[in-house]
């Protein structure tokens, strides 16, 4: 293999294993074989640290908040909604700070394969929640069990307190049973459609009827609302409780193959090859859903570094955002517009569209956010103004963000440059495109870059290249 291939298989595995690496790290790494690049990645990826932004503090309902806020409001109506605004306030700010402590951490290299996974149940156990304590709970879940088994993390994430209120658990008695959580557990978490019946479903929310969380957000089993009688469940009759059900989906090959689909499809390609995913699916089953044993056989596979496959991925908003981050040791100084820029693009963390999560790939990008994608690396680097509009959200802080419109970040171009120092003038556009880019650009293209810059002093060059790389189509993908 030659060096420019192996340096982009390389940057390949670090951006699918992770959101990217700087060219130092690249450097650094084109002496490791790809056994050894990888064996590396899971061993950083043990460590384990976990998001404390929020306090356990008890949970409170909005309906109970409100009647606080009557009550201590006196006759006063002006004076209840300014309690009402702060409370809602307060919780955008609360989960505000956790999109900005898991941003930050995606930037760290110790800890790139564990976010990237964390990201990726974040999206396939899609939930929202207005209570930070729950989201925060919920994301650490995920966090701690992220490539360990799936089996443990889905009895795990079923059992979580912002899932359950997401989907309405709380409501599940014997006397009514609400199907959602049911319903999406087959659907979405394991066996996938057409993998069970209507009367399934039916019968499964029986069994989780009981299932709920205390105000300090863990679960409790409430025996009185149970359903104890008989359930028949893909074909099976007996007392069956919500442990039961998960334990029957896991059985189940339909869910290591539904999982291992959206597995290659997240870290391969869009484009399924049914023999990768059959050969995943069997071991995912066989070693009783390990999930690093998995994610470990997809990255030594030759058939993921093929060609097809390097530069496939569409990046979503935040693998872009954290991608900066990791290529070129950026901070954000100020953090607000980070979670600004996420609701340009079209993905704020912690707060999917729905249950089954952001669609991904192409949908990525419309003429709208593609527009917004190619004048980020202005925005951010030059200080220029953010000239997007966007639909109301309730994001903390986002009026004061319409009339600040400009990023402060930390970037010291004079060390990104030493990765180039023995590049020569004539070679720097080039190289540095073989590290910023996945897929390869015209000569034309190249050319009228290198005809932008206007300084001759090294880092000015490097960082007026590097801009105008970033700014192109072929920087989107990965």
């Amino acid at each position: 293999m030659d060096i420019i291939q192996h340096q982009r298989n390389i940057q390949h595995l670090f951006w699918r294993a992770g959101f990217g690496a700087s060219p130092m790290e690249v450097q650094k790494a084109m002496s490791k074989s790809r056994h050894q690049l990888v064996k590396d990645l899971f061993k950083n990826g043990r460590g384990l640290e976990l998001l404390a932004q929020v306090s356990d503090a008890p949970y409170q309902d909005l309906k109970n908040l409100k009647k606080a806020a009557k009550q201590n409001a006196g006759s006063s109506r002006e004076e209840m909604r300014d309690r009402l605004k702060d409370i809602a306030q307060q919780r955008r700010e609360t989960i505000g700070s956790l999109n900005d402590a898991w941003v930050a951490k995606m930037g760290n290299p110790d800890y790139a394969l564990r976010e990237k996974m964390t990201l990726f149940w974040h999206n396939h156990f899609a939930c929202r929640s207005r209570i930070g304590a729950f989201i925060q709970q919920q994301n650490n879940t995920i966090r701690t069990h992220a490539f360990g088994k799936f089996g443990d993390l889905l009895m795990a994430i079923s059992k979580d307190a912002a899932m359950l209120q997401f989907l309405n658990n709380q409501q599940n008695r014997k006397k009514s049973p609400n199907e959602n959580f049911a319903r999406e557990v087959m659907e979405l978490f394991t066996v996938g459609r057409g993998q069970y019946t209507e009367q399934d479903i039916k019968e499964a929310a029986r069994a989780f009827t009981g299932w709920g969380f205390t105000i300090n957000g863990d679960f409790v089993f409430r025996e009185i609302f149970h359903d104890d009688g008989t359930k028949t469940i893909f074909g099976r009759s007996g007392n069956y409780t919500g442990e039961d059900v998960i334990e029957m989906l896991l059985s189940n090959p339909m869910t290591a193959r539904h999982i291992s689909t959206k597995i290659y499809r997240h870290f391969v390609n869009e484009k399924i090859v049914q023999a990768h995913v059959d050969a995943m699916s069997k071991r995912f089953y066989n070693t009783n859903y390990d999930i690093a044993d998995l994610m470990e056989f997809v990255f030594m596979s030759d058939w993921f570094y093929n060609s097809t496959n390097v530069g496939a991925q569409i990046k979503s908003p935040v693998e872009y955002i954290a991608g900066l981050q990791r290529t070129l040791n950026l901070d954000f100084v100020d953090k607000a517009p980070v979670l600004y820029t996420q609701k340009i693009l079209g993905q704020v963390l912690f707060n999917p569209p729905n249950v089954a999560g952001w669609p991904g790939g192409k949908a990525w990008i419309d003429s709208s956010s593609l527009l917004s994608r190619l004048q980020m690396p202005n925005i951010f680097f030059r200080n220029e103004v953010i000239n997007v509009s966007v639909k109301e959200s309730g994001d903390a802080n986002e009026e004061s963000l319409k009339h600040k419109n400009r990023f402060e970040t930390n970037m010291d171009w004079q060390a990104f440059a030493q990765s180039f120092k023995s590049v020569s003038d004539a070679e720097l556009c080039k190289t540095l495109a073989s590290y910023l880019l996945q897929v390869p650009i015209s000569d034309e293209l190249m050319k009228r870059i290198e005809n932008k810059v206007s300084t001759k002093e090294r880092p000015d060059v490097i960082k007026q290249l590097s801009i105008a790389l970033m700014s192109t189509l072929e920087y989107q993908v990965c």
